[in-house]
């Protein structure tokens, strides 16, 4: 999914007042559960997980249900406002104001993950697009592999003898 650019402002921060509208004109109710989500949103950067987002909702306020987390992440992510993907564990993450779509490195060592820019990214799919007519969707695209600091720590590692 292409993030569409009209959605985030100058500041990097997302027009959330915007959202309250253009959820009503889907014929949802705008209520207190949305909008304490869409404050815990305004406050999160980078990647949540749906769980992550409900135990944060509660700590505001306790009768937040996940259905209506995960309802709400559903429709936001229709209009835009963020996006999804999937971590190299399958755990589903949401990217909160995404400027770009982008792809991941993750190590399977130390967990650490990284953005991949869509140019580089682009460039990795290339060759897959050329051989077999198939464009892969960048934002759920995760590389799985050893990171440069892990990669040397194992390389530095006494090897016994076999």
């Amino acid at each position: 999914m292409a993030v569409r650019p009209d959605r985030s402002v100058a500041s990097g921060t997302i027009a959330w007042t915007q959202v309250r509208d253009e959820i009503r004109a889907r014929g949802l109710r705008w209520t207190a559960q949305r909008r304490r989500i869409l404050e815990v949103l305004e406050a999160t950067r980078g990647h949540v997980t749906g769980s992550e987002l409900v135990e944060r909702c509660r700590e505001r306020d306790p009768a937040t249900t996940p259905s209506t987390v995960y309802r709400t992440l559903d429709v936001l992510e229709e209009l835009g406002y963020l996006s999804h993907s999937h971590s190299a564990a399958g755990r589903e993450e949401f990217h909160v104001m995404p400027e770009a779509e982008h792809a991941h490195l993750q190590c399977r060592v130390c967990g650490r993950t990284w953005e991949l820019d869509a140019d580089e990214a682009e460039s990795v799919v290339d060759p897959v697009a050329r051989s077999h007519g198939f464009a892969a969707d960048l934002g759920h695209l995760t590389i799985l592999g050893r990171c440069a600091v892990c990669v040397s720590a194992e390389a530095a590692e006494p090897r016994l003898p076999a």
